[in-house]
């Protein structure tokens, strides 16, 4: 009870209704250590049939005999398609997947048959010859038997990382197992189902031990274990017994989560998955006299989360993409199982499923993975195919199928294993006769979660750049990370650039701080620090805030540019921004500005994929660093400041929660007095030579950027503290590239952002009355395409015979249609 008390005192300040859901949980946590609550005790037979509706099940005397075969034989509700006839969903799964498919999930199956499991990254886990299911096996820790409220789990001295004992609590392989015994009507696999369900039930009595610690945890488990009955249904080791006890458990199951929803403690996947779980619940098991209630609490709360928990560009609010695909999953069950009992979907739940789908179909990477910006914990809400951690093309697939979205189609590529079980075969001959069509956009901006997206194409030879530039996180910003400014990267479609993952929450504090640091992603750090500063497993003692100053997406080029004020603690003033350029189809440039007073050192880093070798080398004067690998282009990298150099070292990234796999980070670094400026010109690999080369030169205090190669001749220069002058070209835009041949009178093209005025060698002249955000040229034969501000009037003096097209209209100046744009051609 003085416990009890010291929760709620912390409670001050608190709005009334924290206090009765608070409050109200603290009391049921005293009632069930105590032995008076009913969550504590699994119910006598007799008070269990009477917590069911016997006119939903029959006029037979409820038994447990009756309660099995009501289950075998009822038509309703509605379970997923697949399920309504096994013969077509295997010739389905045979016919599309092959042999390769099937004898995969049998030998997966049989490593579980011999207590051998493959959970988040870690692989060939034992858990004893009878399985623990308290036993952390990577730290030998097992966690206590005690009421649940009790357990430290955050204390790895208590439950070693619990992350593990949770996941294999989640029942997720009992998927395997059933998708194995559908496969080959094998009974040993509905054996070894009903025996860890019974070793489970043995060892963990209602509100004992670790396993109850978590309602989200609780809410997996639910899941898992309906889903496995449907697989089993049918199976002679499914007995009368049996069932009941698991029922009996699973209503425990259904009230521990209505008294334990986490509405204050957290409101983010934690709160939806319980939901879910309470709604699967309610709907799947309407035998339950309080099942209706069960079923509409999950509902109320999935539908008022998509407000708060989805941003309106569709990007989920903790910043954290894995965190966004469990949001995507748990919201597609939610939608079939509505679809598939008759109810009405809502148009909120269609408007913030799409666009969380669309989020994650333009965050996808050309090669089909997805980055792991934020906390991943390796988790799934089901596991029903083995694709990679990262990979989340499965729900893209089945969004496809729901919503008939050739979009989506295109991007997931091939139907997967998941969406078949997921929607059944019928609607997967839908699928079929989708056809698949490109996004609409190439680049994309999600403004209000900070994600820009920069792509030149969608085929799978594409280059691709991903910017975080959006809020720490949300709440206590428990699975946020310190990645402002950073980005994700891949050259000719092969990822190159990576945010290393999350590796551990609870198994490592030194190893928890570094995946979320700075230091662990693609951007400056400044004297070696964080520009968010870790508190505990889950929270922050300081953020950064970060705000985007541009963004320009162009057929050409795509523009960002970003700062943040991270750094303001080491003496106030210091801020990092950083802007990039992305020239399609050829290559990125970045530019790093740090804005300080004093000496301070900076590193300019980048992690890259494992195996990618990167070295540096001399390149006419300037260092380049080149990642190559020996079956396909990678990436050289120039980064020019006052006076670095590069070093690399050996690191680690996570590619799955409890997996670190080495691979290489490199890092500029410079130590200098006041404000500093890094440019770093990221090439694509180039197969055929010249090899690509950049080089910096000052001409008159101006810093030009010379970049040759198979592309052409560019160069690269920044507006000074006046217009810039740089023979041929006059200009006063804040970037000018351009495009040509040295020693001829034309340039090929260009590229200017921020400015009013250009001009080369006197015969062209591009002048406008107010700033222009942009201004393209490219000169195709005897045309001068010019492209900018739609709403800028500009002026055009050329003394060459070319003909103008300006914004894609044609002769503007002699055309009396076009004088609403207030622009001459003076073309002799």
């Amino acid at each position: 009870m003085i416990e009890t008390l010291k929760k709620l005192r912390k409670l001050k300040g608190h709005s009334l209704d924290e206090w009765r859901v608070r409050g109200g949980q603290a009391f049921a946590i005293a009632a069930e250590r105590g032995g008076f609550s009913c969550r504590a005790h699994l119910p006598g037979d007799g008070s269990f049939f009477k917590l069911l509706d016997a006119s939903k099940i029959g006029q037979k005397p409820l038994t447990s005999q009756r309660l099995l075969e009501h289950f075998r034989s009822r038509t309703s509700p509605s379970f997923f398609p697949s399920f309504d006839s096994s013969v077509i969903t295997l010739a389905e799964l045979r016919q599309r997947f092959g042999p390769q498919a099937e004898q995969t999930t049998l030998e997966r199956a049989d490593r579980i048959l011999e207590g051998r499991f493959d959970l988040l990254g870690l692989r060939d886990l034992r858990f004893g010859d009878s399985i623990d299911w308290h036993l952390e096996p990577v730290s030998s820790k097992r966690a206590p038997l005690r009421h649940w409220s009790q357990i430290d789990y955050l204390d790895s001295t208590v439950a070693g990382d619990k992350k593990i004992i949770w996941e294999l609590n989640r029942h997720q392989h009992f998927f395997l197992l059933g998708q194995a015994y559908w496969y080959s009507r094998c009974e040993r696999y509905a054996q070894t189902f009903i025996a860890h369900l019974n070793t489970w039930m043995d060892q963990n009595p209602p509100s004992l031990g670790i396993n109850w610690a978590s309602s989200l945890e609780v809410a997996f488990r639910s899941i898992s274990w309906l889903w496995a009955f449907h697989f089993f249904r049918n199976s002679p080791y499914v007995t009368p017994q049996v069932f009941t006890r698991a029922l009996k458990y699973l209503y425990i199951h259904a009230s521990h989560l209505e008294t334990f929803l986490s509405t204050y403690f957290s409101p983010n996947t934690h709160l939806t998955g319980e939901a879910l779980g309470l709604f699967y619940l309610g709907t799947l098991l309407p035998e339950f006299r309080e099942a209706e209630r069960w079923r509409d609490t999950g509902r109320s709360i999935l539908l008022s989360s998509l407000q708060k928990q989805v941003r309106d560009d569709g990007v989920y609010f903790e910043q954290a993409s894995y965190y966004h695909r469990y949001t995507v999953d748990f919201y597609t069950h939610f939608y079939l199982l509505e679809q598939l009992n008759g109810n009405p979907i809502e148009k909120i739940h269609v408007e913030k499923l799409t666009a969380l789908l669309d989020h994650l179909m333009y965050i996808t990477r050309p090669d089909g993975t997805t980055p792991l910006f934020g906390d991943d914990d390796g988790g799934r809400l089901v596991m029903l195919d083995n694709r990679l951690p990262n990979d989340f093309r499965s729900s893209l697939a089945t969004g496809a199928v729901l919503f008939a979205r050739p979009d989506y189609k295109f991007v997931a590529g091939d139907v997967t294993e998941e969406t078949l079980w997921l929607v059944g075969a019928e609607r997967l001959w839908q699928f079929d006769d989708l056809k698949p069509r490109e996004p609409e956009q190439l680049s994309k901006a999600f403004q209000d979660g900070g994600y820009y997206v920069m792509r030149d194409s969608w085929s799978r030879t594409a280059n691709y750049l991903l910017i975080d530039c959006g809020p720490h996180g949300t709440l206590n910003c428990g699975h946020a990370h310190a990645d402002a400014l950073s980005i994700d990267l891949a050259a000719a479609g092969r990822t190159m650039l990576v945010d290393p993952g999350t590796y551990t929450y609870t198994g490592s504090q030194q190893l928890r701080d570094y995946f979320r640091s700075s230091t662990a992603h693609n951007t400056v750090t400044i004297d070696q620090e964080s520009s968010s500063l870790p508190n505990d497993v889950f929270s922050w003692r300081q953020i950064a805030s970060a705000w985007t100053k541009s963004w320009i997406t162009h057929s050409r080029f795509d523009y960002f540019a970003g700062e943040h004020d991270g750094y303001q603690r080491l003496d106030g003033r210091t801020a990092h921004s950083r802007e990039v350029l992305f020239l399609k189809d050829n290559y990125w440039i970045i530019r790093d500005k740090v804005h300080a007073t004093g000496k301070h050192r900076c590193d300019v880093r980048f992690h890259f994929v494992p195996n990618s070798n990167p070295s540096a080398e001399a390149v006419r004067g300037s260092v380049m660093l080149n990642a190559q690998s020996a079956f396909a282009p990678g990436i050289s990298i120039f980064t020019f400041g006052r006076d670095g150099d590069w070093q690399c070292d050996d690191g680690w990234i996570s590619p799955c929660y409890g997996d670190l796999v080495a691979a290489p980070i490199c890092t500029y670094s410079q130590t200098a007095e006041g404000s500093q400026e890094f440019v770093s010109i990221i090439l694509p690999g180039q197969i055929s030579r010249p090899k690509p080369v950049a080089y910096e030169e000052t001409i008159d205090n101006i810093k030009i950027y010379q970049i040759s190669g198979a592309h052409g001749n560019d160069l690269l220069f920044f507006r000074g503290s006046g217009p810039t002058f740089i023979d041929p070209f006059i200009g006063d835009f804040d970037w000018s590239w351009i495009r040509h041949q040295p020693g001829q009178e034309v340039f090929q093209e260009a590229v200017l952002l921020g400015g009013q005025h250009f001009s080369f060698a006197d015969r062209l002249i591009i002048e406008a009355n107010q700033r222009l955000s942009y201004l393209t040229l490219k000169l195709d034969g005897r045309e001068l395409r010019i492209e900018a501000d739609p709403d800028v009037p500009i002026i055009v003096r050329s003394k060459d015979k070319y003909s103008i097209r300006i914004n894609g209209k044609l002769n503007p100046g002699r055309e009396k249609s076009f004088l609403r744009h207030n622009v001459q051609n003076e073309s002799k």
